[in-house]
């Protein structure tokens, strides 16, 4: 993909060892305003499921209880032996004196309904769709089939379900187009300007039209979107390899390069790979995330992209 050239820094720019020299940025929730739109779609697929599962309790989408059928019964005891005289035999043995416990009944799934926040957060963002469903339909306890990737939208699968938030992201995007947070083009620009190469990656397969939608791609090096994660068989979030993938076309290594991520997955994924600066993106009015995001190894913590622009490359001029 075509973008601003890849290389050393310009003699102005900051050359100190800790400074990044190139900058793997996610997309949504960092550079376009989309989270809240993928937060929705998911309530829209996983509530819908949630209410089924409501509905037909025991039927589907529950764990699968153990064996409960017991031991079938025998005629001789085990442990019975024979005496050697014909038509006797010893009696059987007694009964254990502390019979075993039964089998523990799995708990209940929790179907309480989807919660944009902490749910999305915890479960699915930075996520690929399939990852995703399947992480959150873990956590409440719910076992389906994973299914096939053309399945359509449904209840009966992981990939059922990862298909019926796909349609209601479409539907949102068909209602109202995505934007770019303000202060992403002015980042990229001015890390433009001191010809610090950057990347922007995305589990989903939407990333590059949306990026190209909202004026952003011009300042970018190269894009590592779901279609690219799907064709070259990447492990998703918190693997790191969509960022040392993309640090690679950028022609660095994770040393030299940093991450800026809003996803706990994300920045673990960061942080794993090994880069010189992990960076989180707290975007809430309150700071509640700064918190989380630090324990998964974020180095620091910014409101906005031109803050982590001036605290690490310094004042534009």
């Amino acid at each position: 993909m075509s973008g601003p050239p890849a290389g050393p820094p310009p003699p102005h720019a900051p050359h100190a060892p800790h400074v990044p020299h190139a900058v793997v940025f996610d997309t949504d929730g960092v550079l376009l305003d989309s989270a809240v739109v993928h937060a929705a779609a998911w309530k829209t697929a996983f509530d819908a499921f949630l209410a089924e599962v409501r509905e037909t309790r025991g039927t589907r989408g529950t764990p699968v209880p153990p064996d409960a059928e017991g031991t079938r019964a025998t005629d001789e005891a085990p442990g019975a032996r024979e005496t050697g005289e014909p038509g006797t035999s010893t009696a059987p043995a007694p009964p254990p004196a502390f019979p075993p416990a039964p089998a523990p009944r799995p708990a209940p799934p929790d179907l309480s309904p989807f919660d944009e926040d902490a749910d999305y957060r915890r479960h699915v963002d930075g996520k690929s769709r399939f990852d995703g469903a399947e992480a959150f339909l873990t956590a409440r306890g719910i076992r389906l089939p994973p299914g096939r990737p053309d399945d359509p939208p449904g209840h009966d699968t992981v990939w059922a379900v990862a298909a019926r938030k796909e349609a209601a992201f479409q539907d949102a995007l068909a209602a109202a187009p995505l934007a770019a947070f303000p202060d992403a083009a002015e980042a990229l620009a001015h890390l433009h300007a001191l010809r610090i190469p950057c990347a922007a990656v995305s589990a989903s397969r939407h990333a590059r039209e949306l990026l190209r939608a909202t004026g952003l791609t011009p300042l970018l090096a190269t894009v590592v979107d779901g279609v690219d994660t799907a064709r070259l068989g990447l492990p998703g979030k918190p693997d790191p390899a969509l960022f040392l993938h993309a640090a690679g076309l950028l022609g660095t290594g994770p040393g030299d390069s940093a991450v800026v991520e809003d996803a706990l997955a994300g920045v673990r994924a960061g942080h794993r790979g090994g880069f010189r600066l992990v960076v989180g993106v707290d975007r809430t009015p309150d700071g509640r995330g700064t918190a989380a995001l630090r324990a998964e190894g974020a180095d620091r913590v910014v409101p906005d992209l031109m803050a982590l622009v001036r605290s690490v490359w310094g004042e534009i001029r």
